[in-house]
């Protein structure tokens, strides 16, 4: 099965919180109302800058597909 790169996540509990997950390495659930990650990998080992570049531009591309997500659902 192909997963999309990203994938809207909603929960009852949480009404108010708007979740994206991100499903290729790394791994991770963003919720973009206060822009807490919770992380699927150990990102340990890694090089800190190549790390902290490529994971605010997928942050970035997770709002991106949020707000394009919504526009068309207008």
């Amino acid at each position: 099965m192909d997963l999309p790169k990203f994938l809207l996540a909603d929960n009852s509990n949480h009404p108010e919180d708007i979740f994206v997950l991100h499903t290729e390495y790394p791994r991770f659930l963003i919720n973009l109302k206060d822009d807490s990650i919770e992380w699927f990998e150990d990102l340990t080992g890694e090089k800190e800058e190549d790390v902290t570049t490529e994971l605010a531009d997928l942050m970035d591309k997770a709002g991106e597909f949020y707000d394009d997500e919504m526009k068309g659902l207008e």
